[in-house]
């Protein structure tokens, strides 16, 4: 017979009908029960007495110290006494989030509080990864679900995942298998793959034209998803704040250096220290971080609604399914925010004096150019959208998948280093990809702030550009923009974190 892996105190404090009840699996210090009444779940020693009795069992068991409350040493001693054994994380995670007191320990209301919670994001994983509704989940059933998040295995890797929670030798795990398996453990399972490798949300690079982020059944349910994006929004402003010098920088080399005006970096930053002082090295922030609040709610619900009119049966979208949904939304949102694109252009180049703030650049900017100069190198801008999130999407599943495979042992966690980066090699592919139509949008952009510039064309200034300067010319201003990359996502990730923790939001 093949070893259990959760001991029958623990398969036995929930029944299977998934409420925190006993079951038919007996464990030697609660001894044997002959014939209680069965109770709603249909078997057995369901009544609440005998409940509490199992309950207290297993919390006496795991309470080492006999203090009357759960603290990590009780957990990792008491599991291992019981056959379980988690790392120090995995405790650290179900003390957290059991502990409503914040005293650093679970006591017995609150260990059962967390075994009932716990229970119902089980379920709701169990469902979610049960494609044919038949109560079971087979090795084909978890390549699907791993297959419709982008992440592609064997099937001998997903009998692999089924061996270490099947019990019986099926090959299939029900209902009971699942929830023994998975009772005092965090919930580390298909579904977080998308908590753990959250991209557009986190890494804020000044570019917002990645494909947004999924979120999972409980997410949404639970309404985490607005604090997701909140802190994300607030991690894109301080992130962008920091590296705003390099931004600005990055704008006056791909309008204003060419082969007889060489700008390297340190003699830009002079420059504009000695034509506005240190302050100047900040224009334009102010927009950039403004536009960050619409274009992220424009993009999330343009992105939920165009999933619906994709009409997938599927809760999470394909690949392919999300590069197109998420391009749309992104073309969607740029074009609502685009005339604040044209202001921060204007305000990062303007020079001191000339505006008194955001407002006066816009009244000037109607007043002399009119209502279309708002959406000068609008085409460009569109055009960049696909080869940027297209390329930052392809390359960050790649690598995903590529960590998923070779080193997701017993969690789907890549750890901060590799996600930062994933997010970061797969950013840079995307900005590079894209890069020329950026240097245009910029310069078109910028026309009616260099004197005596000639209107031209999307196709004029690639021409123009190309004759010369040559192919060099179209990545003027890679070099801060490509320095402000690691800054950006590293900064950004750590708001990030701890935006998350003071919203409240679950930790991974």
């Amino acid at each position: 017979a093949r070893r259990s892996l959760a001991s029958p105190v623990v398969s036995g404090v929930l029944c299977p009908c998934g409420s925190p009840q006993g079951s038919s699996v007996e464990s030697s210090s609660s001894g044997g029960s002959g014939g209680g009444s069965a109770g709603s779940c249909g078997r057995s020693l369901c009544e609440a007495s005998e409940q509490d009795r199992r309950l207290r069992a297993l919390f006496q068991k795991l309470d080492v110290n006999r203090d009357g409350a759960l603290c990590i040493h009780d957990l990792a001693v008491g599991l291992g006494r019981l056959g379980l054994h988690r790392t120090e994380l995995d405790l650290r995670k179900i003390v957290k989030a059991g502990d409503k007191d914040l005293d650093g320990q679970l006591d017995f209301e609150e260990f059962v509080h967390y075994l009932q919670d716990h229970e119902k994001k089980l379920r709701l994983v169990f469902k979610s990864l049960d494609k044919k509704n038949d109560g079971r989940i087979d090795a084909q059933e978890i390549v699907q679900s791993l297959r419709d998040l982008g992440v592609k295995i064997s099937e001998q890797q997903a009998e692999k995942i089924l061996k270490s929670m099947d019990k019986n030798g099926t090959m299939t795990i029900d209902w009971n298998e699942w929830r023994d398996y998975h009772l005092l453990h965090p919930v580390e399972n298909i579904p977080e793959i998308i908590l753990y490798w959250k991209h557009s949300t986190i890494f804020d690079v000044g570019e917002n034209l990645t494909v947004p982020d999924e979120f999972t059944v409980e997410e949404r349910q639970t309404g985490m998803w607005w604090r997701h994006l909140v802190a994300g929004g607030g991690a894109g402003a301080v992130s962008r704040t920091c590296t705003a010098p390099l931004d600005r920088l990055k704008v006056l080399m791909q309008v204003h250096a060419s082969r007889s005006n060489n700008m390297c970096i340190i003699g830009g930053f002079t420059q504009m220290i000695r034509e506005g002082g240190p302050r100047s090295l900040w224009r334009g922030n102010g927009i950039n971080v403004l536009k960050i609040a619409p274009e992220s709610a424009i993009k999330f619900m343009a992105y939920e609604q165009i999933k619906r009119f994709i009409g997938t049966d599927q809760e999470m979208l394909r690949i392919h399914e999300r590069l197109l949904a998420g391009s749309l939304a992104g073309a969607i949102a740029q074009s609502s925010i685009y005339p604040m694109e044209v202001l921060k252009t204007r305000m990062a180049l303007r020079k001191t004096g000339q505006y008194s703030g955001m407002l006066d650049c816009a009244k000037n900017i109607l007043a002399k150019e009119g209502m279309a100069a708002f959406y000068k190198g609008y085409i460009p801008n569109m055009l960049g959208i696909i080869p940027y999130a297209g390329i930052d999407l392809a390359v960050y599943e790649t690598l995903k998948n590529t960590w998923l495979q070779r080193y997701a042992v017993n969690s789907a966690d890549p750890g901060v280093f590799v996600l930062l980066a994933c997010g970061t090699i797969s950013s840079t592919c995307g900005q590079l990809a894209s890069y020329p139509l950026a240097l245009v949008r910029t310069r078109m952009q910028a026309q009616a702030s260099v004197e005596g510039a000639p209107e031209v064309t999307m196709r004029g200034l690639f021409k123009h550009i190309l004759k010369t300067e040559g192919a060099f010319g179209l990545y003027r201003g890679l070099a801060p923009n490509f320095m402000k990359v690691i800054p950006a996502v590293s900064i950004s990730y750590v708001v990030y974190e701890n935006l998350k923790m003071t919203l409240g939001v679950d930790s991974r």
